[in-house]
């Protein structure tokens, strides 16, 4: 039997192995994902970092539904948009080129690009970035991160002709939408 130490033990190393584990559905636990990444449980904010980053670690999305799935078992949570949030970014040097590497709200980094890439997606009318992570979970970009990818575009594209705006991160294209769509609010 799995103590909760040697669990809480797994949880920390970031990734759980959660594809070895098949517990059985119990039902849904009142944990609320808003739309600004603030996580609540019975509508009162989870005000723990570290215990936020202990459910997101057992965090998955199946059949278009959000669940925490452990060991002993496997609940639904709500989410309003995107689990997750990119509030900062900065550049890194790899083998193929420079590459961005986007940051969540809870301090998880990826290297964008094929493994995990950037999609347009419809949020509140706009065409906005999300990124896809890990065990079907995306981050929608937020606006402060997303004007800024937009002006390192600009910068790269010399100003083309093109009205599609794509950042460049190593060899992977990232869309970012038409100069036509963008929102200066």
């Amino acid at each position: 039997m799995l103590t909760l130490a040697a669990l809480q033990q797994q949880l920390e190393k970031k990734q759980a192995p959660i594809e070895q584990w098949n517990p059985p559905f119990c039902g849904d636990i009142d944990i609320h994902i808003q739309t600004d990444g603030q996580w609540l449980y019975q509508s009162s904010p989870i005000g723990r970092l570290a215990l936020v980053r202990l459910f997101a670690s057992v965090l998955i999305y199946e059949a278009g539904e959000y669940f925490l799935k452990t060991p002993v078992e496997k609940v639904r949570i709500q989410v309003d948009d995107a689990p997750y949030l990119i509030e900062s970014w900065r550049w890194q040097t790899t083998k193929q080129g420079k590459a961005l590497v986007a940051i969540t709200n809870l301090d998880d980094e990826v290297i964008l690009g094929p493994e995990h890439p950037v999609a347009l997606q419809p949020y509140q009318a706009q065409p906005v970035p999300y990124v896809t992570l890990w065990r079907g979970l995306t981050a929608r970009v937020s606006r402060n991160v997303f004007y800024q990818w937009v002006s390192e575009a600009l910068n790269q594209s010399n100003q083309t002709a093109t009205p599609e705006l794509h950042l460049q991160s190593a060899s992977y294209a990232i869309p970012l939408g038409s100069t036509n769509e963008i929102d200066p609010r």
